[in-house]
């Protein structure tokens, strides 16, 4: 028998980027009554706020719920680690604090599928209210709203090197990626506050934990959203060695993200009845989309060795270095402690039959075999492009009716051909940036994926699954569309299809993956999302 969890006007499940936003934004008004489950821990280690500190989280139970993929064909029968955030703040706590909102056609697209009030005249006031940005009051930015935004506090020269060579092939300089159109190459602008991380949670969540109408509760698990009939009622949970059972007056509202809000999905009956059913989960509603249409970027980790300049790789294994920096940080909040993963971006397309960007470039003045791994002891610089629309789709799957066992995560990167046409171009452009005159002075030698891979595309194609890795973007397992779309699993206002008093509200909605990093399109969405609860109640 459950514990009475007690009664809420709203019940979300999961303080990640967007389940903060929404904590804040519903707890708003003082009569309404918010509960906000979360499976992780409060947010004090030093490591979630020094930026640096995602080489530490990333592969920590502490801060990562340590999923692994399935063996994928695409990358020669590799399982990748796939991390993401378990503590409030979600993954924005662990992430490349990379700000980013997408191409305005990605959310043209959105519109284009039917979805009413996505396309991007609909989203870019969102994203503009949204910001804290150092730009101030712009055309595109605004300075009152609780997302920080700031310059990166460090440079280097053979990153400004690579900035020249990419103009010289032709790519132009941009002081700004969030324009709607982020072709070009510039630095990353990053969610930070004076060197610190700035998470959704530091932004969202802690301010509005003042108020007496919003309850956290951290290391829960969440088992099944309850149901009378197709009603959601809501949220049985194990805290403890304690279930739970929390009831929802409103809305039960799942912000759990692309992995958690599928799985809680399936285990509580909403999926496909035949996976469902092989599991002994009875149906409640039969959305054959939930955990289907999967999409991540795939980065293609190209590593060039350098020579006569300054790489982070030095620095890490001398402890005079390391001191200097851990001065320099205290001191003044800048330096190498400050550091995004990526901090030059260069978006470009991979072939002239593309009409907008279809690559990103991650820059790094660092290299590593990978993540947890420590940097390589010679001068390097990582060159990551990834394929920012891929077509190969891949899918979340219940393992077992236990929720606590990581689901299957069968991503299927590189399953079909043109996105292995456009990883080996990706090869191809990073190989040419390489080779142009700024940089030259530098001697770059090409380290992955090596000199003997020759230029053709069948050698390309498998050296771009040999070096790629997931960049940390899963989204779409819950797709927004039209009620005639037999694998949407949520309508344009985010409602589970056939059920009500259910959302989805996270990365996991959407149709298409947008062109750059996904945390702020999160961001938006929640924002957007409870904006939709908020006109629903009110009718």
């Amino acid at each position: 028998m459950a514990e009475d969890g007690g009664a809420f006007d709203y019940i979300i499940v999961g303080a990640g980027s967007a389940g903060c936003v929404l904590a804040n934004r519903l707890s708003a008004d003082p009569k309404t009554r918010v509960l906000v489950l979360e499976a992780g821990g409060r947010d004090n280690w030093i490591w979630f706020h020094i930026p640096v500190g995602y080489l530490f989280a990333i592969g920590n139970p502490r801060a990562d719920w340590m999923y692994e993929t399935e063996k994928e064909a695409g990358l020669g029968g590799r399982s990748l680690k796939y991390p993401r955030g378990k503590v409030i703040g979600g993954s924005s706590a662990i992430n490349a604090m990379i700000s980013m909102r997408g191409q305005a056609a990605d959310y043209d697209h959105w519109r284009q599928l039917g979805l009413t009030g996505w396309g991007w005249d609909d989203v870019r006031p969102l994203f503009r209210q949204l910001d804290n940005h150092f730009l101030g009051e712009t055309e595109h930015h605004a300075s009152s709203g609780e997302w920080r935004v700031e310059q990166p506090r460090v440079r280097w020269a053979v990153l400004d090197a690579v900035a020249a060579a990419a103009n010289e092939m032709g790519i132009p300089s941009t002081p700004d990626f969030n324009t709607g159109d982020n072709t070009g190459v510039g630095y990353f602008h990053v969610n930070q506050k004076r060197g610190l991380r700035w998470s959704a949670a530091r932004a969202f969540l802690k301010p509005a934990l003042k108020r007496a109408n919003l309850t956290l509760e951290t290391g829960v698990l969440a088992e099944a959203v309850t149901f009378d009939g197709t009603r959601a009622t809501g949220v049985r949970y194990r805290k403890g060695g304690q279930v739970f059972e929390a009831r929802a007056r409103g809305e039960v509202i799942l912000a759990a993200g692309s992995i958690g809000s599928t799985q809680l999905l399936q285990l509580s009956g909403v999926g496909p009845t035949e996976a469902l059913g092989a599991h002994g989960i009875a149906v409640v509603a039969d959305r054959p989309g939930v955990g289907g249409n999967l999409q991540d970027h795939l980065q293609q980790r190209a590593i060039f060795k350098v020579h006569g300049v300054k790489t982070l790789n030095e620095t890490y294994h001398s402890l005079i270095r390391r001191g200097l920096m851990g001065l320099e940080f205290a001191l003044f909040q800048s330096g190498p402690l400050t550091m995004a993963p990526s901090q030059l971006g260069i978006f470009t397309t991979s072939a002239p039959d593309h009409e907008r960007a279809n690559i990103q470039f991650h820059v790094q003045p660092l290299s590593l075999d990978k993540f947890g791994d420590p940097l390589h002891r010679f001068p390097a610089i990582t060159v990551s492009a990834c394929n920012l629309r891929p077509t190969s789709r891949g899918r979340i799957a219940l393992r077992s009716a236990d929720p606590a066992a990581a689901p299957l995560i069968a991503p299927n990167y590189l399953a079909t051909p043109e996105d292995r046409r456009v990883g080996a171009d990706a090869i191809r452009v990073t190989r040419r940036l390489m080779k142009q005159q700024a940089l030259q002075r530098f001697r770059p030698e090409e380290f992955l994926p090596g000199p003997a891979v020759d230029d053709s595309d069948a050698a390309l194609a498998v050296a771009a699954g040999q070096i790629g890795t997931t960049i940390f973007h899963p989204v779409g397992t819950a797709k927004m569309g039209l009620a005639s779309d037999p694998q949407a699993v949520v309508d344009e206002r985010l409602r589970v299809i056939g059920l009500q008093g259910l959302r989805v509200i996270d990365a996991s909605i959407m149709p298409t993956i947008t062109s750059g990093n996904t945390n702020t399109p999160t961001i938006m969405i929640a924002e957007k999302g409870a904006r939709l609860v908020l006109e629903d109640a009110r009718r």
